[in-house]
C-alpha cells in the first residue's frame, strides 16, 4: 500500500457568511490585524462577527469516523502549521504517492495550468505536488461548506489523477505516513483557536510545530491607536 499524506485544513469545519474575508495572502495583516478590523466594522454596523462563523460539531468526531479508512502507519509523523503550503514538503520529505485533503478548498491552483508555475503557496500547493511528479494521486474531501466546486479546475482535472471523495462513497483505505493539520489564520477565526489545539491534541499522535504562531484575541481592551492601526490593516 502506497504511502499517503492525510492534510486537513482547520476551515474544513467552518461555515461563513462571508466567503470574501478569507486571504491567500499570509502574514501578521492577514492572521491577525484583519479580524480585529472586521471585528470593528462590524460592531459599528450593529453585528457581532462571531456570528458570521460556526464551527461545525464534526470537528469532535472527526478522528473517530476516519479510524475505518486511514491506517496510520507505525512511524507515523504529523505536524502542525498556519500554512497549508507546509504539505509540499512534508508529502515529499515523507515520500507519500498520495495526498487526502479535507479541506473547503481544493489548493489545486486558482487561475488554470499558469497557477502552477509560480512558487509554492498555501492555494496551489497540491497541484504543485502533481505538476512537480511528487505524488500521483489527490484525493479531495470537500467541507460540506465550501461554495467551489470540481469543475473550477477542468483543466487540471484532466490532466492529472485528482478525485474528488466522500465518506459515502468511499470505498478504499489508505496506509498514512504523515498527518499535517494547518490553521489556515486568514480564513479561520482567531477566537477558535482553542479548539483549533483541541483537535490536534484530540488526534493522539505527538506532533511537531512548524510556524503557527498564538493569537491573542482581546477585544476587550483595544486602544484607540490599536483601532486606527487595524482599520487601517
Amino acid at each position: 500500500m502506497e504511502k499517503c499524506l492525510l492534510s486537513i485544513d482547520w476551515d474544513y469545519f467552518i461555515y461563513t457568511k462571508n466567503d470574501n474575508w478569507g486571504s491567500y495572502i499570509e502574514n501578521k495583516r492577514s492572521l491577525v490585524d484583519l479580524w480585529y478590523k472586521r471585528y470593528i466594522q462590524e460592531k459599528a454596523l450593529g453585528r457581532d462577527i462571531k456570528e458570521s462563523y460556526k464551527l461545525s460539531p464534526a470537528w469532535n468526531t472527526f478522528w473517530k469516523r476516519i479510524e475505518k479508512y486511514f491506517i496510520y502507519a507505525n512511524d507515523i509523523k504529523a505536524y502542525v502549521s498556519d500554512s497549508h503550503a507546509l504539505s509540499y514538503e512534508i508529502a515529499k520529505e515523507n515520500s507519500c504517492q498520495i495526498v487526502c485533503l479535507f479541506d473547503s478548498h481544493a489548493d489545486l491552483g486558482y487561475g488554470g495550468l499558469p497557477s502552477l508555475n509560480f512558487e509554492v503557496n498555501c492555494s496551489n500547493w497540491l497541484g504543485k505536488l502533481l505538476k512537480d511528479k511528487q505524488i500521483k494521486e489527490a484525493n479531495i474531501f470537500y467541507s460540506p461548506y465550501t461554495i467551489e466546486k470540481p469543475e473550477y479546475f477542468k483543466q487540471i482535472n484532466s490532466i492529472y489523477n485528482i478525485r474528488y471523495c466522500s465518506f459515502s462513497h468511499l470505498n478504499k483505505s489508505f496506509k498514512v505516513s504523515a498527518v499535517h493539520i494547518c490553521r489556515s489564520g486568514a480564513w479561520t477565526p482567531p477566537w477558535l483557536d482553542d479548539k483549533f489545539t483541541q483537535f490536534i491534541d484530540a488526534m493522539g499522535i505527538e506532533y511537531e510545530i512548524a510556524d503557527c504562531p498564538a493569537r491573542k484575541w482581546d477585544t476587550e481592551n483595544i486602544s484607540l491607536s490599536h483601532q486606527i492601526n487595524y482599520l487601517m490593516a
